[in-house]
């Protein structure tokens, strides 16, 4: 008797008019599909059998295990909340009503579905059959009611602040209602019927062709999905763009597609309110990276051992270029300082900077003789993003974080000569472009270079472009060796030691004559930066408050010579 009813039962799964399907909620697998749940879902039986039932409902997880849940407490539910997916890809309507089929592993769940489109045609043929079998008077109400709900509809559409059109699955306009007429410059009776996208959609906002095939107004009735697009063009009838935001939504009827109808508003301002904010914010970007790069170099110069502050002496050559300082620092006259190295050239850059207009800005210092040949371009000018291998984000060079102040391009001599140009360039004519970028920009920069080579010797040895040197030697500053101002050995040498006793916290050193004129006889090669080398040692080695000065034998004997 089991066994004939079992007979029943599968006949009836199989031959029943509704499409079913049997889920085990423990295992998550489809244990069978009637030919009618095959036929709904777009799948062999076959391939329907033993697949997970959250695969055939992408994203729907946890919606699905309220309702196995609920059918298994309650033995029977329903829901219209999970879509299956047809094996074309696209989501099914579909009505689930469950029961619990008892096991001893646990319940089975016998599903069937139902087209909630299909169902609303069954009701709808129900109606009409009720209101042919009342007679005319029915009819007669029913076509009242359908006229009541269309004139409703059309009050609707034309009170709707947004701009709504229909179109064919041919394009050709079919509807227009008072807010697109009012949006787009055109009446009804000049659009309905024309192809909509050559008329309003034909381009891109940069005045480049849209073609229809790529629209996806059109492509809601090409694949029937929703499309909705946040950023595009409308044109007017004047020819003046209209930013919009749509939704193409297909329209279809009796399962077929139809056309589609399109939703949209006015943009225009946001847009503009968005663009003014992505520029406010672009330019804040760009000042905190500015500043943040201007902070990098300080700190390093902070770092960096910058000796005096001031120029320390009172010899007739740091007399001669304390009065240049004084006639330059007012102008925006570039300045070459020439001068064996650690003579103070630095010095004089920075107290001329700091005696001019430019004071409030930076002195950005480059040393030219420590930047990698490759890196020259980049640490002059600036990359942006990927310009190069290890280019992971824009970055400004020297020149850009000088804008307003002043450069100071150190030992100049060592650019290449193929940068030279573009040094050359950006002297003229006050603009450059980052190593990666196509946009000129513009600075306002005073040039102080300084080098300790001879110039025109590198000129003439093809080293040096004699045009580029011109350009620098506006206002040349010599900056003499320790050995021709031997009379401001003791201010260097004293304002070296105070700056050693309080670097090191030592207690008082005190220099005596016999220290000074030891030094005075000596010829310093290593010019102010030797001197403060010798000091610091001395220090270092003190006894008894005394210094222990340590020359070089062979250049103090070359000295009494």
């Amino acid at each position: 008797m089991l066994a004939l009813n079992d007979d029943i039962l599968g006949l009836a799964f199989e031959h029943g008019v509704e499409a079913q399907i049997v889920i085990d909620p423990q295992t998550d697998r489809v244990i069978d599909a009637n030919q009618h749940a095959a036929d709904l879902l777009g799948w062999p039986r076959d391939d329907l059998r033993g697949t997970r039932a959250s695969d055939l409902h992408p994203g729907q997880l946890p919606a699905l295990i309220v309702f196995t849940q609920a059918t298994t407490l309650k033995g029977a539910y329903w829901t219209h909340a999970i879509s299956p997916r047809h094996a074309d890809g696209h989501l099914l309507k579909l009505e689930y009503s469950a029961a619990a089929i008892p096991r001893p592993g646990g319940p089975w769940l016998l599903i069937a579905l139902r087209d909630i489109a299909e169902r609303q045609r069954r009701l709808v043929t129900q109606e009409a059959d009720l209101y042919m079998r009342a007679g005319m008077n029915e009819w007669q109400r029913a076509e009242r009611f359908f006229q009541d709900i269309e004139r409703e509809n059309r009050l609707i559409l034309q009170a709707a602040g947004e701009g709504i059109y229909g179109v064919n699955t041919e394009g050709t306009t079919t509807f227009v209602n008072p807010a697109a007429e009012r949006l787009l410059g055109w009446t009804a009776a000049e659009i309905v019927g024309r192809n909509m996208h050559t008329t309003v959609h034909h381009s891109h906002a940069d005045g480049s062709h849209y073609p229809g095939t790529e629209c996806p107004i059109y492509a809601a009735f090409r694949d029937g999905d929703v499309h909705k697009v946040d950023h595009e063009v409308f044109w007017r009838k004047d020819g003046t763009p209209l930013y919009v935001e749509y939704t193409s939504t297909p329209i279809r009827e009796r399962g077929r597609l139809i056309g589609a109808v399109i939703v949209f508003r006015d943009v225009s301002l946001r847009r503009e309110s968005e663009e003014r904010l992505r520029t406010a914010l672009a330019e804040v970007d760009r000042l905190r990276e500015r500043l943040e790069r201007e902070n990098e170099y300080l700190q390093e110069e902070i770092r960096v051992e910058t000796r005096h502050r001031g120029i320390i002496g009172r010899s007739a050559p740091i007399q001669r270029v304390l009065r240049q300082i004084e006639l330059v620092a007012q102008t925006d006259a570039t300045v070459l300082i020439t001068g064996e190295s650690g003579t103070g050239k630095e010095l004089i850059a920075r107290a001329i900077h700091q005696a001019s207009r430019r004071s409030t800005r930076p002195m950005i210092r480059v040393n030219c003789a420590a930047i990698p040949r490759e890196l020259f371009e980049s640490e002059f000018f600036g990359h942006v993003k990927g310009a190069f291998t290890g280019a992971i984000r824009d970055r400004p060079g020297r020149f850009e974080l000088a804008d307003g102040g002043t450069l100071f391009l150190d030992e100049v001599g060592e650019i290449p000569l193929e940068l030279q140009g573009k040094l050359l360039r950006v002297l003229q004519e006050k603009q450059f472009e980052r190593v990666g970028e196509e946009r000129t920009r513009h600075v306002d920069v005073r040039i102080i270079a300084a080098t300790n080579r001879s110039l025109k010797e590198d000129v003439k040895a093809g080293r040096f472009r004699e045009d580029l040197f011109y350009r620098l030697d506006v206002f040349p500053i010599e900056s003499a060796p320790l050995r021709e101002r031997l009379d401001d050995i003791p201010l260097l040498a004293q304002h070296a030691l105070d700056g050693v006793i309080a670097k090191l916290n030592i207690p008082k050193i005190r220099l005596t004559s016999a220290d000074i004129d030891r030094l005075e006889s000596y010829q310093w090669p290593g010019n102010v930066r030797e001197l403060e080398n010798v000091i610091e040692r001395a220090a270092i080695l003190a006894s008894k408050g005394r210094l222990r000065i340590s020359l070089p034998p062979r250049r103090e004997a070359m000295a009494r010579l």
